[in-house]
């Protein structure tokens, strides 16, 4: 089922621009457009009191453009891939069960319908909507929607990315150059975490506070920043920018030195980066070890 999907865009694979242009890919593409365009832009800037509510707390909240474009989502990419399942945030919040689909044989899209909430709640463009394909456990194909800044980003396993149908490549930071890295916010984390977060706060790196998990790993992808360290698994934020990061041509690990597994129990936190040497300075800091 995963070969055929992928054999459909099998043609034009010289550069990364055929892999978000042709087949079944393209078909998904369109999908998230058609799901944002009707669930969620219009309800950009016009959210209603009711529209939001906290889920853990007042920086977990979700807003009926979440929920309807996600169940949008699930209806359209279940007809795209017949005998595929969906792991939406929304779906694992109403029921935890589903998170298991991720570790089951059946082709899983793993959706985030606004990731950027805070963003988009405040009527910001700092929002993005993240969709993933992965089969046992590996990563297929993602798409990393950011409409009001009117980027498509897509990746497929093996065949490269593109922003805007042009090729994406993360690079390398300049030698010595002090890292630019968007990191988890330390007091939403256990202690263990929060010292090694904290360890990112060492000469030669330029630690902040990251925004939507998608745009930061975006970014990484573009080369406008080198590196990302996170202390949260959920696979929704991170699917469809880990594989976007290594097809850009950069790389990731948690900080056993392992590489992040979608179904969950990763050592963290986890460092992304744009290159395997700013992973390993990232994560060295993270152990203690920035020297």
């Amino acid at each position: 089922m995963i070969d055929d999907f992928l054999a459909e865009n099998a043609t034009n694979t010289e550069n990364a621009a055929g892999a978000g242009s042709i087949g079944q890919v393209a078909v998904v593409e369109e999908a998230v457009r058609a799901a944002v365009a009707a669930e969620i832009m219009p309800r950009h800037r016009k959210l209603a009191a009711d529209d939001i509510i906290e889920k853990s707390g007042p920086h977990d909240l979700v807003t009926s453009a979440d929920r309807e474009a996600e169940k949008n989502l699930t209806a359209a990419l279940t007809r795209i891939l017949p005998g595929s399942v969906v792991v939406g945030e929304e779906a694992v919040h109403a029921d935890p069960a589903v998170y298991g689909a991720l570790s089951g044989d059946a082709p899983v899209w793993i959706v985030d319908p606004v990731d950027g909430t805070r963003q988009f709640v405040r009527g910001e463009a700092g929002f993005c909507t993240l969709v993933a394909l992965a089969h046992q456990g590996e990563l297929i194909a993602s798409w990393t929607y950011a409409p009001v800044l009117q980027q498509m980003a897509v990746a497929v396993r093996g065949r490269g990315a593109t922003l805007n149908g042009k090729p994406l490549r993360s690079g390398s930071p300049e030698p010595g150059a002090v890292l630019k890295v968007a990191m988890s916010h330390p007091d939403f984390t256990t202690e263990e975490q929060k010292r090694a977060l904290l360890g990112l706060r060492t000469e030669g790196i330029d630690a902040r506070a990251c925004g939507s998990a998608g745009l930061e790993y975006l970014a990484v992808a573009r080369g406008d920043l080198d590196a990302l360290a996170f202390n949260w698994e959920f696979a929704w934020d991170h699917a469809a920018g880990l594989l976007l990061v290594a097809e850009s041509g950069g790389s990731h690990a948690t900080l056993s030195g392992a590489k992040f597994r979608l179904a969950g129990d990763n050592d963290l936190p986890f460092a992304v980066g744009r290159n395997e040497a700013t992973v390993a300075r990232v994560r060295a800091a993270l152990l203690g070890d920035a020297s």
